[in-house]
């Protein structure tokens, strides 16, 4: 009986099955990594920039303070088809991690590595504690990684078949992804320089590729027109916390060894082995620009002092060619033995990674299993410091203690006060929050001047009577005649462990709408 399996091109140019070399295999790695997500995914809070990208998704635009559109557009769809729960609005990133160990397996099979480079890749993707958390909360990092791979794997075709019409799905690819987090202009950055710097320049003498770049800016265009109309905010917020100094900069040693624990430390050596492979490998040479691309990235995210993680989605790549060198280095050195000895340390050490990335542990155990390993997570940013928690679980705990707070608050106004009674919170998490839990205690929206809900504006409140939450009461007493302390909230787990909040009435400022550009908080 004939096969009727998708087929693509084998190196030798004959069609192969899509489901030899492995695939099957892969496909059931892909599966059980949706499954993991699936069961768990539910298990603690919503996450801080999830009450941020669903309040957002409740006021479609083509561009925010902080991020682009399409997540937004994803969290409202996800609430639209599949509800509220968790693990609803973390479907989406679950499929996506998921996909992400499809991709890379297919790319590792695209740059000639055969069953055991496949299957090795795809658990080396499946284990990385960084994928995994993408696959567990909704965020700008997301679809990140399945983005930049698929620009890779666009790339890679454009290469191998001689087909240079892949450059514009590239483009299609690139367009989306800065839809969804501009740091993919690095990506391209690095893929430019990378093909200057090697024989693959000859692209440029040609249109596709020119066309590809075309496609890309127009899907981005309606993103770019947003910020020239509001000048620009995200280049704003960055200004800013680069003068705040929130983040936790790092030196270079630094940068490169948390990439390692980024990506598990017992992958980095299938990375490495990938980096030295596009730079000096005969057989990788016509991807050379790969190799060059992550140094370009590297570099530049360590001068410009970004986050740990902004190179995390380029490695994928790297790990499929590092497991065809690997698989390649067995080969030779006829040690087949070794194959199944690197698989079992693989799924061992990231069976043992898992808790610090999903939440498959009660956090009770969570908290023990963390204090007996010597493993620790490392913080992006000052604020976290003070977490008992990874700041990755702490940003969800505390929550409903806020709101119920705040709506003990509220049940102190006389119904003739509520009409003109807003909540003002210090950011979008805390806002965020009120948003979605508010109305089982029939609280209005919340009002704050953080990020986008700063764009948002008053919304028509008069300033005369506002619950705030997370100020002191000394600060209130200079902006309102009478101010009340109604109580804070309290969760030993919680990055923001006690949030007081306080009735203010009688106000010292004029009205809100006066007040609000000092209200501003983009950082």
């Amino acid at each position: 009986m004939a096969s009727t399996a998708i087929s693509a091109p084998s190196p030798s140019g004959e069609k192969q099955s899509f489901l030899a070399d492995g695939m099957m295999i892969v496909i059931v790695i892909t599966v059980a990594e949706l499954v993991l997500h699936c069961v768990f995914n539910n298990r603690y809070g919503y996450f801080r920039d999830e009450f941020d990208y669903m309040a957002c998704g409740n006021h479609l635009a083509w561009g925010y303070v902080d991020h682009p559109p399409l997540i937004p557009f994803v969290a409202k769809i996800s609430r639209l088809a599949l509800g509220d729960s968790l693990r609803s609005i973390r479907f989406v990133p679950a499929l996506a991690s998921s996909a992400l160990v499809m991709v890379s397996a297919m790319i590792a099979r695209e740059l000639g590595g055969r069953r055991f480079a496949i299957v090795l890749c795809a658990i080396a993707v499946a284990i990385g504690p960084f994928y995994l958390s993408d696959g567990s909360l909704l965020t700008t990092n997301s679809l990140e990684p399945i983005l930049w791979m698929g620009c890779a794997y666009f790339a890679i075709l454009a290469i191998k078949r001689e087909n240079p019409r892949y450059w514009l799905w590239f483009g299609v690819v690139a367009g989306i992804g800065m839809e969804e987090k501009y740091s993919i202009a690095m990506l391209g950055l690095g893929i430019v320089i990378g093909l200057l710097l090697t024989e693959q320049r000859r692209v440029f003498a040609g249109k596709w590729i020119w066309l590809g770049g075309v496609v890309a800016f127009l899907i981005f265009l309606p993103n770019f027109i947003w910020n020239v109309q509001h000048h620009w905010p995200f280049l704003e917020l960055v200004r800013n916390i680069k003068a705040s100094g929130r983040d936790v900069e790092l030196s270079p040693l630094q940068y490169v060894f948390q990439q390692i624990l980024l990506i598990h430390p017992f992958t980095a050596p299938i990375w490495i082995t990938g980096l030295a492979a596009f730079l000096f490998s005969p057989r990788l040479k016509p991807y050379r620009m790969f190799g060059f691309c992550y140094l370009v990235m590297l570099t530049l995210f360590i001068v410009m002092k970004g986050k740990n993680y902004y190179l995390a989605p380029i490695y994928p790549v790297l790990l499929a060619a590092g497991a065809i060198k690997i698989e390649s280095g067995i080969q030779h050195a006829q040690r087949g033995w070794l194959k199944p000895v690197i698989v079992v340390l693989l799924l061992a050490a990231g069976t043992w990674s898992i808790p610090w990335v999903i939440p498959v542990l009660p956090i009770e155990r969570f908290i023990v299993y963390m204090n007996k390993t010597p493993l620790k997570a490392p913080r992006t940013e000052h604020s976290h410091m003070r977490a008992a928690l990874p700041q990755n679980y702490a940003d969800q705990f505390g929550w409903e203690e806020i709101v119920a707070t705040t709506a003990q608050a509220w049940s102190r106004l006389a119904p003739a006060e509520r009409k003109d009674c807003g909540i003002f919170a210090q950011n979008f998490g805390q806002a965020g929050a009120i948003d979605f839990f508010g109305p089982r205690y029939g609280l209005p929206p919340a009002l704050s001047g953080h990020q986008t809900y700063y764009l948002w504006g008053p919304r028509g409140y008069s300033g005369n009577c506002l619950i705030v939450l997370d100020d002191n009461k000394e600060s209130l007493q200079q902006k309102f005649e009478r101010v009340e302390y109604v109580g804070s909230s309290d969760n030993p787990n919680a990055l923001e462990r006690h949030i007081p909040v306080y009735i203010c009435r009688g106000a010292k400022f004029g009205t809100l709408a006066q007040l609000w550009p000092q209200l501003k908080k983009w950082l």
